[in-house]
């Protein structure tokens, strides 16, 4: 496996970006890897691994750059509470056209890299960023043929960029993850979206994770799973 922690160049300034993909066999398929509200972490990278060791050139990259934001740090428990405060905060510094903006960044990177495949890409985003892989997938219809969000916020808003619109503007397949204790994801928007999707002939799975809380896919989380 090959590993790299690359600044890359934005609009508004480097994005550090964390890159594995197999060393042998390429080039591989794009997967840009949104990161959730906590940030850039360990955690995030095992499982940006895990996806390259399946034979794809994933991409992690630091949404909190333009705040000069690296890695926030412990946010569990007790002790995190000044982290996740500082998270919230950092959360609100971003929209879908920022994110996108660094989403062209990225493709354009992984381009003009031969270990990246230029056919087919996929996105995956947690939490605050299942809507800006949902909405990669319209901004770049061309190459985006899947895109999953996992416990993803602000899925169904009354913005003209809403994610469940953005989805019917993309080719992608979509898949949605929902935990059913969610207060960041109220269970009320789950059939809301669904019918959503099937009205705009999307092709989307919306799964419902009985019993489990917001973050039940990151071990460290204090969730229940």
């Amino acid at each position: 496996m090959i590993e790299q922690q690359i600044d890359i160049a934005t609009r508004d300034g480097a994005m550090s970006t964390f890159i594995c993909h197999p060393e042998r066999g390429g080039p591989h398929p794009l997967v840009i890897f949104y990161m959730d509200a906590p940030g850039i972490r360990e955690e995030l990278r095992d499982m940006a691994r895990r996806l390259g060791t399946a034979g794809y050139y994933v991409m992690l990259p630091n949404l909190y750059y333009r705040s000069g934001e690296n890695e926030l740090g412990d946010f569990i428990g007790d002790a995190g509470a000044a982290t996740r405060t500082k998270m919230m905060t950092l959360m609100a510094t971003l929209d879908i056209a920022m994110v996108m903006s660094d989403t062209d960044a990225l493709f354009a990177f992984a381009d003009a890299d031969p270990a990246a495949s230029k056919g087919p890409a996929g996105t995956v985003g947690y939490c605050m960023s299942g809507q800006h892989a949902i909405s990669a997938a319209a901004r770049r219809p061309d190459r985006v043929a899947a895109a999953a969000s996992i416990y993803g916020v602000r899925l169904l808003t009354d913005r003209e960029d809403s994610p469940h619109l953005a989805a019917r503007q993309g080719k992608a397949e979509i898949y949605v993850g929902w935990a059913e204790i969610d207060h960041y994801a109220p269970l009320d928007q789950l059939e809301p979206l669904r019918a959503s999707f099937a009205e705009g002939g999307v092709k989307a799975e919306v799964e419902l994770y009985a019993g489990v809380e917001h973050g039940f896919a990151f071990p460290q989380r204090l969730a229940k799973i």
